[in-house]
């Protein structure tokens, strides 16, 4: 069984994969160890803050408020890549999910769909079993994601995997836990976890090069209608192999003028029907060739 990693082992594990650490208060006793366990340990989960700033941020996540207390989390991910740790051990961040998702992450294959959250009959303690990293944003879709904290949020994730021998399908997004969550939102964690493969395919605070194509960012990130430099690049090749729809842009907002363009595409390689409903899928997708952003 998979137990937490003590204060030293965690700062060690993520300093060694590169990561910016601020010791923050008494985030080595700091913790809800009372209210229930903490372990095993299973996986690491990501969430956004619904906040901004980076002090008010960390405050928020150390403290808690009225109706939860804190920690809220094991660390807070600010957007210039510096990881605010919070707490060692038990923390109020995942609430009750569905037990399906956990035996996947054991597992470390597949995620199902989830079905469960707090208070559903038969859900399982995600404070028992995650690390949990709360990342400063206000989760609505438009908030930019700085490439320094898509970075520590990959090599967070990597160093807690490595520490346990894990893979990266170990690591999850609090929406992929609980139906009731939509974060984190404005990114991918198809394209995340694929980020620490990589990066656990390397030594210990190496630079992994960027890949020469952007990574599948997955189907629920184009139903999101997300904001995102992703779509800007999406559009120009679309654009650019022939299969415009658009009146002006292509702009960084996933439209319908982009459904309708991406549809072509599909239709462009014989798809048809609900295949090509403007959807990217990864075949197509792939096909596509999108440059990295």
């Amino acid at each position: 069984m998979a137990q937490p990693l003590s204060p030293d082992r965690l700062v060690a594990a993520l300093r060694a994969e590169g990561v910016r650490v601020v010791e923050y208060g008494s985030w080595r006793t700091h913790n809800r160890d009372h209210k229930g366990a903490f372990g095993p340990i299973n996986g690491v989960m990501i969430h956004h803050t619904v906040s901004s700033g980076t002090d008010s941020s960390v405050r928020l996540c150390y403290d808690g408020y009225a109706e939860l207390p804190g920690p809220l989390c094991h660390g807070v991910i600010a957007k210039n890549g510096d990881v605010y740790l919070i707490s060692a051990g038990r923390a109020n961040h995942a609430g009750g999910g569905d037990p399906r998702v956990l035996n996947a992450v054991i597992a470390e294959g597949a995620l199902p769909s989830t079905a469960q959250h707090e208070g559903s009959a038969g859900a399982a303690d995600g404070n028992a079993h995650f690390y949990g990293f709360e990342c400063v944003n206000l989760g609505n879709g438009s908030d930019p994601w700085p490439t320094e904290q898509l970075d520590a949020i990959e090599r967070t994730s990597a160093a807690i995997c490595r520490a346990y021998g894990w893979s990266a399908a170990s690591v999850i997004g609090h929406k992929e836990w609980s139906d009731w969550k939509p974060d984190p939102r404005g990114f991918s964690m198809t394209t995340m976890r694929e980020r620490v493969d990589r990066r656990l395919g390397t030594k210990p605070g190496t630079e992994v090069p960027a890949p020469q194509y952007e990574p599948f960012p997955g189907v629920e990130f184009f139903r999101s209608y997300p904001r995102s430099p992703i779509v800007t690049a999406v559009g120009r090749r679309l654009v650019e192999v022939g299969c415009s729809a658009y009146a002006s842009g292509p702009g960084p907002q996933w439209t319908a003028a982009d459904i309708a363009s991406y549809a072509t595409w599909q239709r462009h390689l014989g798809y048809s029907g609900r295949d090509a409903d403007g959807i990217p899928g990864r075949s197509s997708w792939d096909a596509l060739k999108v440059p990295k952003v």
